[in-house]
């Protein structure tokens, strides 16, 4: 079991602290399925305790109205302790998420990078005069929303709470961030080293808990001016709802299904690799996934049979032995869930050409799954059509550019892609 600094507790106000309700949850490690750790369940009551205490701090203006050199100096430091904790953070994240111990350092590494790059931009929020009609004056100011809530998802959970933790404080906000509850272990730390690193009592609290519960009182609460969501579309068409009566200013980064184009003057020693890369990496649960590859009949046999085989060299095994490629899905129950897909799969009349399978052996015992490989298949399929958030790969021919291009954009998904296709030119 992972000993934490602050086991099955909530950070509220800068302070340690059992939930309300004294309630928590098991953490399980997708690799072995056993528990690892426990968190608190934040209560609607939790919340509400987490949003007094970021607009107090919020008030206090011991963070909001701090030069912004010093608030930089507290990100930097956040940053600093990041890096000498990487190990630990990387393990701790490998076993939480299931990811390959590899990437899980480099996505380590890039959140203090990200810290980094939030501490100098901090110092760098300027509003604009704006020339108007004498003698008047117009200019504009860039100011703190003031208390925001940030949910992240449990595929990039440091790296995510990254990207809107820094942000938000480098603008001198106070904050309130909640992680998935799959993946809660590394947003705890996140607070506790942001404790270490002198950021004020408040300005950074984390809940944890269900989103039924613990987000949707997040998102519905009165006292937040902004959320920032990042995960499921209809956990995102959700919060829309619980915010709207407050008129909360909502920012969402939702589901995918992006395409991966190749036409015939491609060269398949440089597409092959980056299709298998861009769609299994992370056990496929990445919104931005190339999930669909579309590809130009004259080369669709040899790319998939290339592309099938590439799959098939990948090692899927455990997240903390070095050589993992593709470790085990978030949970049981995503496992099942993406083998549904499969079954959907063959049962549309689509060509299985690899995986599809469980490993046996030691790693039976986790959510692991093939890498796998459908194609000739067609875009009106479910598989083809869904976002399914794990290692599948769709392969659907096309016959030229008209084509290709209603096709791709014949989605509901447009998250990461545009019109634009890999397209060599040949001379």
């Amino acid at each position: 079991m992972v000993t934490l600094a602050t086991p099955a507790q909530l950070l509220i106000g800068g302070k340690w602290r059992h939930g309300q309700e004294e309630k928590s949850f098991d953490i399980v490690e997708p690799a072995t399925s056993e528990v690892m750790a426990r968190a608190a369940v934040a209560s609607p009551g939790d919340v509400d305790a987490a949003v007094t205490a970021a607009r107090a701090a919020f008030d206090r203006g011991a963070w909001s109205d701090a030069p912004a050199s010093a608030r930089a100096k507290v990100i930097y430091k956040i940053a600093e302790l990041i890096r000498s904790h990487v190990d630990r953070l990387a393990t701790l994240e490998a076993r939480n998420a299931g990811k390959p111990i590899r990437d899980a350092r480099d996505e380590v590494l890039g959140a203090a990078q990200c810290f980094e790059y939030y501490a100098g931009a901090a110092t760098r929020i300027y509003g604009e005069t704006i020339p108007v009609t004498a003698p008047g004056l117009d200019f504009t100011l860039r100011e703190p929303v003031g208390v925001v809530a940030l949910i992240v998802p449990w595929n990039f959970p440091l790296t995510i709470a990254s990207w809107k933790v820094a942000p938000a404080l480098a603008a001198g906000n106070t904050a309130i961030l909640k992680p998935a509850s799959y993946t809660p272990l590394t947003a705890l730390e996140l607070g506790r080293l942001a404790l270490e690193a002198g950021l004020p009592e408040g300005v950074l609290n984390v809940i944890t808990g269900p989103g039924g519960t613990t987000g949707n009182a997040l998102a519905g609460h009165p006292g937040v001016d902004k959320i920032a969501f990042t995960g499921e579309t209809l956990t995102g068409v959700s919060i829309l709802q619980q915010a709207a009566p407050n008129i909360t200013r909502v920012s969402l980064e939702l589901g995918g299904k992006s395409p991966n184009i190749v036409f015939e003057d491609a060269d398949l020693e440089t597409a092959v690799p980056a299709a298998v890369n861009s769609v299994f990496g992370n056990a496929g649960q990445d919104c931005c996934a190339r999930s669909r590859a579309f590809i130009h009949r004259s080369i669709a046999e040899e790319f998939d049979q290339r592309v099938a085989a590439g799959s098939r060299q990948l090692k899927v095994g455990d997240p903390l032995d070095a050589g993992t490629e593709i470790g085990p899905l978030i949970s049981m129950t995503q496992r099942d869930r993406v083998r549904g897909y499969i079954e959907v799969g063959q049962q549309e009349g689509a060509r299985l050409l690899a995986g599809g399978s469980t490993p046996g052996g030691a790693l039976a015992r986790g959510s692991f799954l093939e890498p796998t490989v459908f194609d000739r298949a067609d875009n009106r399929m479910r598989i083809a059509r869904e976002e399914i958030f794990g290692p599948v790969l769709t392969i659907i021919p096309f016959a030229d550019e008209a084509e290709v291009l209603r096709l791709v954009n014949d989605s509901p998904y447009g998250l990461s892609s545009d019109r634009r296709a890999q397209h060599q030119q040949q001379s």
